[in-house]
């Protein structure tokens, strides 16, 4: 192994543990607590290393949101996939994704709510973001209805499931109603 290679891979490593120690913090104390300050101590490297990797908050938000876009993806596959029967699959999706939201909501913000520079909806989106995207339309592309875009039929129905997300983490809708919520949301939008 070259001294090339042997630097890259802990340049790589120093940027997951960046990442990493990013999600935690936010998770832990909310985004206000994240500054590079804080992550230079969490990682015991000093400022300008951590500017080495990141010109600031604003692209540690992203890389964070870049990694959860990732791991809902695979949430959201893993939830659909072997499930019988389009509504049912639909169902699993949304549940998997009000889920990945609750468990994750420092990162579910990093990906929907704050501005980490990523392009959405856009030529140059980073794949990850795509890729969530298609995670969702796999799904709902089967319920979308004759004559309706998949794409357009996802965008509503992943505003559905956002708006649920946010209003529930919010306290604003009522913890009792979680699952005919989700019950109503299929059977009213991904009528099979």
């Amino acid at each position: 192994m070259s001294v090339k290679e042997r630097k890259e891979r802990e340049r790589a490593a120093r940027e997951r543990l960046i990442v990493a120690a990013a999600r935690r913090l936010a998770e832990q104390q909310g985004w206000d607590a994240v500054t590079t300050r804080r992550l230079a101590e969490h990682i015991e490297y000093s400022q300008p290393v951590l500017y080495s990797h990141f010109r600031g908050k604003r692209e540690i938000i992203g890389a964070v949101a870049l990694e959860g876009a990732a791991e809902l993806a695979v949430a959201v596959r893993a939830a659909t996939a072997g499930v019988d029967g389009p509504r049912e699959r639909v169902a699993a999706l949304a549940r998997a994704y009000l889920d990945f939201a609750e468990r994750n909501p420092a990162v579910y913000d990093a990906i929907f709510q704050l501005d980490g520079g990523l392009a959405y909806a856009q030529e140059d989106t980073p794949e990850p973001l795509k890729d969530a995207f298609a995670a969702l339309m796999e799904s709902l592309a089967e319920v979308a209805g004759n004559g309706i875009d998949p794409g357009l039929f996802t965008e509503v129905f992943w505003a559905s499931l956002h708006g649920i997300a946010t209003l529930t983490r919010a306290g604003r809708l009522l913890p009792e109603y979680a699952e005919p919520r989700v019950e109503l949301l299929v059977d009213r939008l991904a009528m099979v």
